[in-house]
């Protein structure tokens, strides 16, 4: 069942009041408090770095438990006497109602009877993998602690049985995604971590937290960048550990990626930590110069060779001599330009046009392209042989969208790039801000992104944050945001024609018991009978229809 569809079935939001009166806001009969996410993250930040990882850790698990208890005994009290998963599903919609994490249940294998549990869930849009990747960066520690806390003290009240939550997966490893895994705490082989869940009394010696604390800053003092390369996450490092192997050899290297995804700039690392560094770096972007033009350029014309050559002139080989010759876009070469290039790459020599006069040069070559090649071939605009010249060592540079997590320390250094040029300060990213780059997609890689921060940084107030509006004009990507207005809460996700629809519904009264007893039987009988199609039309598990029906036909007189 859809989160949506769930939300409408328990009516979450009619139990949610704001008394601005009072300073007031309630759930149900629980208080809540309508946090700033980045106090809460600099109070997190600080419990790191006062207590330690492994007791900040255990005792933000213990909140998340608490928190997640009394959102199970919550949910029961909503649905009164439902079906046990339905009650059960609505703890991942509640932990998104106060919207700290998107929960997707991906497996659930649930013995009610015999209180045994084993499930799996993808967190989507985690407050605290954000919070923590912009106070430490990447590491190599999954860090979604009161979330973990939150499942495990949400199915441990359920089933009367102390159930364990652990992070396998988590943006702040570089992995693409925050995941969890759940089962009966005696059935963890790292009793350590479910020892975090039981509190403990911290009376050890001052100079043993100090050296914890060392320790904890050293782990986490992250190199935030590589030169002009930023980055942690792992398919960048895995980008970059190639580059970095191949950086002091002669071997000429292919960088492969989408337009935007920053090739020159990982050109200008390889030269500037290869042997080569003092020697030239040259750049030449081939798509740019004119086909009949790019053979001069790259290999330099001689005097008189045609009309207009009123002098000789060094091409772009020999101005790169003992240093780095950059070719980008190699794919948008002329055949004619590439045989030429070839020649050079196997000789080591060229020949300026119009001459006949051979130039030894001693060039490394770094090529790069956002086409593939290898269609290229087939289709006959590339030559074969010049391909595997300069695909001795391709490196893929990975698009921005698969390294997300890399996004604010992108956005912290171009915010620090930019703010001077502009005479600004600053403070950075407004929660709503960081979280819109976070979900967008970003089809201009990198370069895009940096357009959208030197936006920022010009639209911003001086000494204030970038905020959302500021980087996304249009409004775009908002992402099915809630908003709270005079006529209720409203979902941004909903089209105007199921708007529509609801409101016509409500105008004269409307029985929502009815209603979906109508609708279960049309599904029913549009399915033939067959309780799985029907479910399946619904939206809902077959357990889920069958219960509702047996429900309703033990109501009815």
């Amino acid at each position: 069942m859809s989160a949506q569809k769930l939300m409408e079935q328990f009516n979450l939001r009619s139990h949610l009041r704001f008394n601005i009166d009072e300073g007031n806001i309630w759930l149900d009969e629980s208080r809540m408090l309508l946090l700033h996410a980045s106090a809460l993250g600099a109070l997190r930040k600080e419990l790191i770095q006062s207590l330690g990882v492994q007791r900040a850790k255990g005792l933000l698990l213990r909140m998340g438990f608490e928190s997640g208890q009394r959102d199970a005994d919550l949910a029961r009290k909503l649905t009164g006497t439902g079906e046990p998963y339905d009650v059960f599903l609505i703890g991942p919609q509640l932990h998104a109602f106060e919207g700290l994490v998107k929960a997707t249940i991906t497996e659930a294998d649930i013995d009610w009877d015999n209180g045994t549990f084993f499930g799996t869930v993808d967190w989507q849009g985690s407050w605290e993998a954000e919070s923590h990747i912009q106070a430490f960066g990447v590491g190599d520690q999954a860090a979604c602690w009161t979330l973990a806390g939150y499942a495990s003290g949400y199915v441990t009240r359920f089933f009367n049985r102390f159930v364990v939550f652990r992070e396998e997966q988590c943006l702040c490893c570089g992995d693409d995604k925050c995941s969890i895994v759940g089962k009966p705490a005696e059935e963890w082989d790292d009793q350590e971590y479910v020892k975090l869940f039981r509190p403990d009394n911290i009376d050890r010696e001052i100079q043993e937290l100090r050296e914890e604390v060392s320790s904890l800053r050293e782990s986490l003092g992250l190199q935030r960048g590589r030169g002009d390369l930023i980055g942690e996450s792992q398919a960048f490092r895995s980008a970059f550990n190639l580059l970095e192997r191949a950086a002091d050899s002669p071997i000429n290297v292919l960088l492969l990626g989408e337009t935007g995804v920053g090739k020159e700039v990982f050109a200008h690392w390889l030269h500037k930590h290869s042997s080569r560094a003092e020697k030239p770096f040259i750049a030449v972007n081939c798509s740019a110069i004119p086909h009949d033009l790019i053979e001069s350029e790259l290999f330099g014309v001689r005097k008189g060779a045609f009309t207009g050559a009123e002098e000789s002139r060094r091409g772009r080989f020999e101005r790169a001599d003992g240093g780095t010759l950059f070719l980008d876009e190699i794919g948008d070469l002329s055949l004619s330009a590439q045989v030429k290039l070839l020649r050079a790459i196997q000789t080591g020599e060229v020949e300026r046009l119009g001459d006949d006069k051979t130039i030894k040069v001693n060039v490394r070559l770094v090529a790069a392209t956002n086409v593939n090649l290898q269609d290229a071939i087939a289709s006959g605009k590339f030559r074969s042989d010049l391909y595997y010249r300069l695909s001795t060592y391709p490196v893929n540079i990975p698009p921005l969208r698969d390294r997300k997590s890399d996004i604010p320390l992108l956005a912290e250094a171009m915010i620090a790039k930019y703010a001077p040029a502009y005479s600004k300060t600053i403070k950075g990213l407004s929660d709503k801000a960081a979280h819109g780059l976070m979900e967008y997609d970003w089809p201009g890689n990198v370069r895009e992104l940096e357009n959208l921060i030197e936006r920022g940084v010009l639209l911003a107030p001086n000494g204030g944050c970038i905020e959302l509006d500021h980087v996304f004009i249009s409004g775009a990507e908002r992402h099915g945001e809630v908003a709270v207005g005079k006529e209720g809460i409203v979902s941004s996700q909903a089209s105007e024609q199921e708007v529509r629809l609801a409101e016509k519904l409500l105008e004269d009264g409307f029985d929502l018991g009815r209603h979906e007893l109508m609708l279960m039987d049309m599904a029913v009988q549009k399915a033939d009978g067959n309780l799985t199609h029907a479910a399946k039309l619904l939206g809902v598990s077959r357990r889920q229809l069958a219960y509702r029906l047996k429900n309703s036909a033990e109501k009815s007189p």
